[in-house]
């Protein structure tokens, strides 16, 4: 999330906010943020957000997920918010949401994950 510039902006059981900036190195051809970026942010907000439910000497990794694309990612900023859906003992369902942010503060919805992310218990 470094590379990224991403930053929480906002954390709470089951829920992580993840924001960074558009910049000239996270676009495409046609100066959209790519869709690569938009996937990490999201994969990251689930990720996160499944990890603020699981219990202590755990931690979690992404066992599969979908993103639907839904706009062109040409926003000055971006939000991405990782919501869980179900946490389970082993599995968790998560989803994010990643919207564009004008500069007037206005959002756009620009893609849709679901996520599966598996809870572990870390071995020293």
């Amino acid at each position: 999330m470094t590379t990224l510039g991403a930053s929480l902006s906002h954390v709470a059981p089951g829920e992580v906010d993840l924001a960074f900036a558009a910049r000239p190195d996270l676009v495409q051809q046609n100066g959209f943020v790519h869709a690569g970026v938009l996937a990490a942010i999201a994969d990251s907000a689930c990720g996160y957000a499944a990890f603020s439910l699981a219990p202590a000497g755990c931690d979690v990794l992404a066992v599969e997920f979908k993103i639907n694309l839904l706009a062109p990612a040409r926003a000055p900023r971006f939000v991405a918010r990782g919501r869980v859906l179900r946490a389970g003992r082993t599995l968790t369902a998560c989803r994010a949401d990643v919207f564009g942010i004008d500069d007037d503060g206005a959002e756009v919805l620009v893609a849709a994950m679901q996520a599966t992310i598996i809870v572990r218990s870390v071995r020293n």
